[in-house]
């Protein structure tokens, strides 16, 4: 890719197709079930390490939804950290995660083009400042999910679990098999 590819501004798109953001939403809440229930599959005494570095990256996934949920709403923070000390059990992670796809998908489908280019200003809890676009919020999740899991990929891999393939080709063909054989 050219470098004054990378060099040029950001520019916002007056009017946008969201139809690739509705369906990364869609893979995301796909993949995050996939590795839920490979995490379920952990023994948790033979593999406690992979166990407790998932449900440490699963707390990490859902305070980082929750607060990008409060900032796209415009509402404080729920969190002053992005992780705790002490972390939740996978059942409650699991109901959280879960329950922040739903929210996502909803509040996405409840926006208009125009409302998706808006930007929103929040503080990150290292008390610096942010803004983003509604999209580039929810794309943000997105990605930061994909991050995540793929290091408890890696984890269920070194601890000989059931790493489940979650590409977003994957997920397309899963969910449009007709796709497949364009």
């Amino acid at each position: 890719m050219p470098d004054d590819v990378l060099d040029s501004p950001l520019q916002t798109v007056p009017k946008v197709n969201s139809m690739l953001t509705h369906n990364t939403l869609k893979y995301k809440a796909w993949a995050d079930r996939r590795t839920l229930d490979a995490v379920a599959q952990l023994d948790p005494l033979a593999q406690s390490e992979a166990l407790a570095f998932a449900r440490q990256q699963l707390n990490h996934m859902v305070r980082v939804e929750e607060l990008f949920r409060a900032r796209l709403l415009g509402e404080p923070a729920p969190h002053d950290s992005t992780n705790t000390d002490t972390l939740p059990q996978l059942d409650e992670l699991d109901r959280r995660l879960m329950a922040a796809n739903r929210w996502l998908a909803a509040y996405l489908d409840g926006l208009t083009p125009g409302q998706l280019q808006e930007p929103i200003r929040f503080v990150f809890v290292d008390g610096k400042q942010g803004m983003l676009s509604r999209e580039e919020a929810i794309f943000h999740l997105v990605n930061h999910g994909t991050y995540h899991r793929g290091a408890i990929g890696h984890a269920l891999d070194r601890a000989d679990g059931n790493r489940p393939a979650d590409t977003y080709t994957v997920f397309i063909h899963e969910s449009e098999p007709e796709r497949r054989n364009a």
